[in-house]
C-alpha cells in the first residue's frame, strides 16, 4: 500500500500552520480530506484577498 507522498503532506501542514497558526499536532490529526478542504479554503481566502 502506497501512502500519501510525504512531500505533499509537508507543504499542506506548513500551509495552514502558516495562515491560521494552528499546532503541528493539531493539523496532523486532520484526516487527509479535510486538510486538503482547509488548504483549498485558504487558497480561496488567498485569492479573494489578491482581487
Amino acid at each position: 500500500m502506497k501512502g500519501y507522498p510525504l512531500d505533499n503532506l509537508y507543504e499542506e501542514v506548513a500551509y495552514i500552520a502558516y495562515h491560521f497558526h494552528w499546532p503541528l499536532a493539531d493539523i496532523l490529526e486532520l484526516e487527509h480530506p479535510e486538510r486538503r478542504r482547509w488548504v483549498e479554503e485558504i487558497a480561496g481566502i488567498n485569492r479573494r484577498l489578491s482581487e
